[in-house]
């Protein structure tokens, strides 16, 4: 088993161990929280980067003791171009290619406006200090990771012909072996210019200019003008008030208000005891209710046809909560969205916390690498549909339905845990069960993290919607599970990546700060 670690000075946590060192640094030298997060942000988008990348958006929660959560909603919108009539005589957006990189990338807008909500903390670090470990990281190469093999030849077929995506990604025209040196130098001058100009220049400069040029060159509907219009927004998170404590989310277009309902219906079910029917099942029951929900909800926040807080009070989560039958599943045909992400969380000495989600949507997003930029672009807008009556129908300027949450928790006694995960559908599950085990049934925080995970619906390509479990549980819990009418599928592995790359951290009152990194993953929680 492996231990939860513990730091007095500062921890980050990251599904890659770059780059939790690369912001475990910058807090040991007397960075905060935000800053420390803007630097493995930008490690990771080149030590990671099937699962992100700066051509993709982020979503920040920043918490600072004493003050409410600050959210930060670094979503792109659709392009000016991307009209219905743009993708005439196609069923759907293709998921691959120049016209899957619909959307702004909003990550970088989103680094930005952290620093600035970070800039009454005192002193900054300057930006290059900020990106010096990504930037050499680019240039010197690093060593691609089993999940990175693996995923490039499982989506060779859909990925080799976009532009740019061998030259950056392949070796001789194949996917890299574990191991492989991969160096990008084209992102490694692309981070330099940013250090060099200041991060406005992805969306307002010259590198603006070329990654606007590039997109048209190569067929996207994105111009120069959609970056130059783009900014980062701060927003009001969504809360759901538990009996001991306040999870905060980000409200739409994101499905925070999901993983925060399963949160609310669970805590009404009364259940004592972790690991049992009653955990899985109640939780599982909750994430349906919830998903449904989220299914009629969530949208582009200008079109909203509810309010997401009207489902999140005591009266509605009541009412949703008695719904839920304690032995029997309810049927579960309904479809999933895919997603490939990565959460990373930090919190500094001062006990300012970031929970953070980065992503480009699908692996390698749309495939499309930018010409002599190396900046890989998101598919996050084929989320939108090209029906006119669907709730998530494609219009331009439109916000795409996100499956990026993260999650942070405000303990009535002074704890504060930013957590969360990749992982498409899974993500609000697998914040569920390291919540429940952690806060619910006492469980240290690493065997929150580490302990087996289940999964309702598709993730990661798969195409099934039964409930898949990890092979470490008991055969007699899932043998309760199926009879109780849940369509369950054990996986093979022991630890699957099909259930996410997950962390947290905890920061107690008296200072002392727990961090708890993926198995599953490349990751590490880095102190000082």
């Amino acid at each position: 088993m492996i231990q939860t670690l513990t730091a007095l000075g500062g921890m980050l946590v990251a599904p890659h161990h770059l780059a939790a060192q690369a912001g475990r640094d910058v807090l040991r030298e007397g960075g905060n929280a935000v800053e420390a997060m803007v630097a493995a942000a930008a490690a990771i988008a080149v030590v990671y980067p099937h699962m992100n990348a700066i051509g993709g958006d982020g979503f920040w929660l920043i918490h600072e003791p004493g003050k409410a959560p600050v959210a930060i909603d670094a979503c792109g919108s659709s392009a000016a171009l991307a009209t219905r009539d743009f993708y005439a005589g196609q069923d759907a957006i293709p998921s691959r290619g120049p016209t899957a990189a619909l959307t702004v990338a909003g990550t970088v807008g989103g680094w930005a406006k952290a620093l600035e909500v970070a800039a009454p903390w005192g002193a900054a670090l300057p930006l290059p200090r900020l990106l010096a470990d990504a930037i050499r990281h680019a240039r010197n190469g690093v060593a691609v990771t089993r999940s990175q093999s693996v995923l490039t030849a499982q989506k060779f077929d859909g990925l080799q012909g976009a532009p740019g995506f061998a030259d950056t990604y392949l070796v001789n025209g194949q996917p890299p072996a574990v191991g492989h040196i991969l160096k990008q130098p084209a992102l490694g001058r692309t981070l330099s210019e940013l250090a060099e100009r200041g991060l406005d220049d992805f969306y307002r400069g010259e590198l603006g200019r070329r990654m606007g040029a590039e997109l048209e060159r190569v067929g996207s509907p994105l111009r120069t003008a959609d970056l130059a219009a783009y900014r980062a927004q701060i927003v009001d998170p969504l809360a759901v008030r538990l009996h001991d404590s306040t999870v905060y989310n980000l409200p739409p277009p994101t499905q925070g208000l999901s993983a925060l309902m399963i949160l609310g219906l669970f805590d009404r079910l009364g259940v004592r005891e972790g690991e049992g029917f009653a955990h899985l099942h109640g939780l599982v029951e909750a994430t349906k209710h919830a998903f449904r929900v989220r299914e009629r909800v969530v949208t582009d926040p200008g079109r909203l046809p509810a309010d997401p807080r009207s489902f999140l009070t005591t009266e509605a989560l009541g009412a949703l909560a008695a719904e839920i039958d304690p032995q029997t599943a309810l049927p579960w045909p309904d479809t999933a969205a895919p997603g490939d992400t990565i959460w990373m969380g930090c919190i500094d000495a001062q006990g300012r916390a970031v929970s953070f989600i980065q992503s480009v949507y699908w692996e390698f997003g749309s495939g499309v690498v930018l010409k002599d930029l190396g900046v890989c672009w998101q598919n996050r807008g084929t989320s939108f549909s090209l029906d006119p009556r669907a709730l998530n129908t494609l219009e331009p300027g439109r916000k795409p339905f996100h499956t990026l949450n993260p999650s942070l928790a405000v303990f009535d006694d002074g704890r504060v845990m930013p957590y969360g995960t990749m992982g498409g559908e899974g993500q609000p599950q697998t914040q569920a069960a390291v919540f429940t085990r952690y806060a619910r049934f006492g469980q240290p925080l690493q065997q929150a993290v580490s302990a087996p995970r289940w999964l309702l619906g598709r993730t990661w390509g798969d195409v099934s919607t039964t409930l898949k479990l990890e092979s470490r549980f008991d055969p007699a819990l899932v043998a309760q599970l199926a009879a109780a009418g849940h369509q369950v599928e054990v996986l093979a592995e022991a630890f699957s990546d099909t259930m996410g790359h997950a962390g947290a951290l905890v920061r107690h009152p008296s200072g002392l700060i727990e961090g708890a990194a993926d198995p599953r993953s490349d990751g590490a929680a880095a102190g000082v």
